[in-house]
């Protein structure tokens, strides 16, 4: 394999990491009832959120409550919980997909509310439902280069104007069983924030060493999913199929540089049963070593695999090892492991 697309680390950890829960629970029940009208029409079942995705409730900001202010709120607890102060940190990466407006970026929004000094750099990495996953391998190649001493990756999402316009547009009578399905994964979304904090593993023995991963590509998928804030409009069965055979294809050539075949935890990034169940399954993973969100949570984007991170981390035991994967539109996948 030519190119830069395995990674690895040699004095890298995280420190810590933290997320915001959107207040607000959205039940798949209630968008049922929202769509009824039209699932009558299109002659389609309730419960498809349940039965298809596996997702029962996502959660919702509201108006009292931003994405950014939650990114930063959860920002700030990660610091914290590190022990690592405002002005010890050199680099700030936003990877969230939300974004009010395409300039400035989000980063310096959180930047600002995180109260980082000027030295700090700060930008936005966006690469769909990987940004989290990509940031924190850059922030471990500046750090493992002596660039910087700690840096924050952080994300937040709001799933709230997309839900909303979606089940609206769904609700139009010339919407037909095909559209209908198109947009079925729109629904799944949910808003969440994440952030974590990286520092060099010399000075910090109980942090959690970040060893490496890969990365692969298949753009040739890139019009499957295509998402704005008006609406995410997918081909979910091309879908599943690219996906499928780039994560199975970057998992076998992984094994050249790394076994991964007996993990205590794999965090998937989080999207569906039927995703989760064919990864399970193309991959040979150990179900029961495999934790969902989703249901409860929903698909929230860049923020699920740290989400899902620190809801496992209570129960993660040093030196248990930890795979992060995902898949994002695009295609991309990465696989990044983790010394508990």
């Amino acid at each position: 394999m030519d190119g830069n697309a395995t990674t690895s680390h040699t004095n890298v950890a995280l420190l810590a990491v933290a997320s915001t829960l959107a207040p607000i629970v959205t039940t798949s029940i209630e968008i049922d009832r929202r769509l009824q009208p039209a699932l009558k029409r299109l002659r389609l079942p309730s419960g498809l959120l349940q039965r298809v995705a596996g997702v029962y409730e996502r959660r919702n900001w509201g108006s009292d409550l931003a994405f950014d202010d939650a990114a930063v709120s959860a920002g700030k607890r990660a610091l914290r919980d590190a022990g690592v102060e405002p002005g010890q940190v050199g680099l700030l990466i936003n990877t969230s997909v939300t974004r009010k407006h395409l300039e400035p970026s989000v980063a310096v929004r959180i930047h600002h509310g995180l109260g980082l000094p000027s030295s700090a750099t700060n930008f936005d990495i966006a690469n769909a439902c990987l940004g989290f996953v990509n940031g924190m391998t850059l922030a471990a190649q500046l750090i493992d280069s002596g660039q910087v001493d700690y840096a924050v990756v952080i994300d937040g999402e709001d799933a709230d104007e997309i839900q909303s316009n979606t089940i609206d547009r769904l609700g139009r009578p010339d919407i037909g069983r095909k559209d209908f399905m198109s947009e079925f994964a729109s629904l799944t979304l949910g808003s969440g924030a994440a952030a974590a904090v990286l520092g060099r593993a010399d000075r910090h023995p109980e942090g959690h060493r970040m060893l490496g991963g890969v990365t692969r590509a298949a753009t040739q998928f890139n019009g499957l999913c295509v998402g704005s804030v008006d609406g995410m409009f997918t081909d979910a069965k091309a879908l599943l199929k690219g996906g499928m055979e780039l994560v199975v294809s970057a998992w076998t050539e992984a094994k050249r540089d790394w076994n991964w075949s007996s993990m205590d935890r794999y965090i998937l990034h989080q999207v569906s049963d039927v995703h989760t169940n064919a990864i399970v399954k193309a991959t040979g993973l150990d179900r029961a070593r495999v934790p969902l969100t989703y249901p409860l949570f929903g698909n929230v984007g860049p923020a699920s695999i740290p989400i899902t991170l620190a809801e496992e981390a209570k129960t993660l035991r040093r030196g248990d090892r930890v795979l992060l994967m995902g898949v994002g539109s695009g295609l991309n996948t990465a696989m990044m492991e983790l010394a508990w």
